[in-house]
């Protein structure tokens, strides 16, 4: 079981650049790669709520449960 973070999916589809979401979202670019890429193992909700503020979207848009195989 996994959760897949598609927060690249989504600021493609924004058509946003990595910097410019850490700038609206106010968090550092070194944080919000590692949580681009998966790397983190937490996700505060106010983080979740900024970053969905600013790709005007779903916490489910970003955020998606696999069970894996």
């Amino acid at each position: 079981m996994e959760i897949i973070v598609n927060l690249d999916v989504m600021m493609a589809k924004r058509k946003m650049s990595l910097n410019e979401l850490a700038e609206i979202v106010n968090i550092s670019l070194a944080n919000l790669s590692k949580l681009k890429t998966g790397k983190v193992k937490a996700i505060r909700f106010s983080t979740l709520m900024a970053v969905c503020d600013a790709l005007d979207c779903q916490p489910g848009d970003i955020l998606e449960f696999s069970k894996g195989e």
